[in-house]
């Protein structure tokens, strides 16, 4: 892999950039119009305005890769980057898709598909449906089985959207309608399934890597409860109070389930964890926003650890090479306002935090306009220490020193946060957000 190109904006395509700088990675550089004064644009190689569509024009992002000599394409998070079809017409174009085969990123990206696909090598799921569900009568029948209230997704869903909670039989009708209408606009496919509801359940995420070969090892989990409409805000690692060993115990049986079917590259199992028993609700094939944490807490790059498989080099690493030590908690730091409403705008005050243990990723410099047209995301804080204490103080501390103005952001929502008795003990859930007065929760 000599030269690559970056199918992605902002503070993961700076992530990435330096990941190939340090591999000795050439790097070609797309954006639009609205983004052409990226901080990673002028540390490319090459840059291509790929004009006023969007990162999902997969015509212009495989025209740009081949016209300008690229060997490879990393499509980030986001965007195309769990899109099957990309990843095969850009191995087709004789490229090397940084990620997953498109099968397996098919496979995953039918949720219902997925659950089936894991139960059946072992791995817990939610009780719910097996297979997708096309008809009102259908679900009714399953809900009725597992027991109100129940949760209908949308088979082909993802970033929080084709989601809908149904309370009892009578709300079935209007919520199977619009949740199969929004699926249908979002995704292009009305295809539901239906899952048991846990209303106390934390969000834990593990982290595996693959190398094609039937190699899968576990690089730990991460804690990703505190959310806001299924959107996270804050992830830490490794989840506080829960046993290392059940951890590992989850990893094994994973692990297993995935090397059997040949996994390649990163991926990412999320599950519930309610009473001592975990479930799995769905696997993404890319790198996650989150990864910072877990790279904190084992010392290893995941987004270089990406390049290597994708060279088609079978894992260096083995499992017991992966060692875990210390803490580490990560802020998405978003330009929004209190209503979690975009705040676009020049950014004329900056202040970034630093320290031991500190680290910010964003794209963000004084003079830069962060515009209306993506995602709100401008930067993650990551503050890593010997225990959750200490790296609680540092991102406290962090927090306190970082400046970002005059746009609105949610920096006010992380002191909150970390401020509150139960998030300082680890007593939090799905709901935590929803619920916290502080957030404009019910209480």
């Amino acid at each position: 892999m000599k030269r690559l190109l970056i199918a992605n904006r902002g503070e993961i395509a700076l992530r990435i950039l330096r990941a190939c700088r340090q591999s000795g990675i050439e790097v070609v550089s797309v954006y639009t119009p609205a983004d052409e004064n990226l901080r990673h644009l002028e540390l490319s190689d090459e840059t291509v305005c790929i004009g006023r569509g969007s990162y999902m024009d997969v015509g212009q992002l495989l025209a740009a890769a081949t016209t300008r000599g690229c060997d490879a394409v990393h499509p980030g998070y986001g965007f195309l980057s769990e899109h099957a079809a990309f990843a095969q017409e850009t191995e087709d174009a004789g490229l090397t898709f940084v990620g997953p085969t498109a099968a397996q990123i098919s496979a995953m990206g039918n949720k219902s598909g997925a659950r089936r696909l894991l139960a059946d090598r072992g791995v817990p799921v939610l009780p719910g449906s097996t297979d997708p569900v096309h008809d009102l009568d259908s679900a009714r029948a399953i809900a009725a089985k597992i027991g109100y209230p129940v949760m209908l997704k949308a088979s082909h869903g993802g970033g929080g959207r084709g989601i809908q909670l149904v309370l009892s039989e009578s709300d079935l009708d209007r919520a199977f309608a619009e949740t199969a209408s929004q699926a249908l606009t979002f995704f292009g496919d009305a295809e539901l399934y239906v899952e048991k509801f846990l209303a106390r359940a934390r969000h834990i995420e593990l982290q595996i890597a693959g190398d094609g070969h039937g190699q899968v090892i576990s690089l730990g989990a991460r804690d990703c409860s505190v959310q806001r409409r299924n959107q996270k805000i804050v992830e830490e690692a490794p989840p506080p109070g829960i046993e290392a060993s059940k951890i590992s115990a989850l990893a094994e049986v994973c692990c297993a389930a995935l090397s059997d079917l040949r996994y390649r590259n990163l991926g990412t199992l999320e599950f519930l964890y309610q009473d001592d028993a975990f479930y799995f609700i769905e696997m993404n094939t890319r790198i996650q926003v989150e990864h910072p944490v877990t790279e904190a807490v084992t010392g290893i790059d995941l987004v270089s650890l990406q390049l290597e498989i994708a060279s088609n080099v079978e894992l260096v690493l083995d499992q017991s090479n992966v060692v875990t030590s210390g803490h580490a908690i990560e802020c998405r730091i978003n330009a929004e306002d209190e209503q979690y409403k975009p705040s676009p705008g020049l950014i004329s005050e900056l202040r970034l935090p630093g320290g031991p243990g500190v680290r910010m990723d964003s794209h963000l410099y004084q003079g830069y306009r962060v515009p209306h047209d993506y995602d709100s995301l401008i930067g993650k804080l990551i503050c890593v220490g010997a225990d959750r204490s200490e790296a609680l103080a540092r991102m406290s501390g962090a927090l306190r020193e970082t400046k970002i103005g005059p746009i609105a952001t949610n920096l006010d929502l992380h002191k909150k946060i970390l401020s509150d008795p139960d998030f300082q003990v680890g007593a939090v859930s799905t709901a935590y957000l929803e619920e916290a007065a502080f957030a404009g929760g019910h209480g």
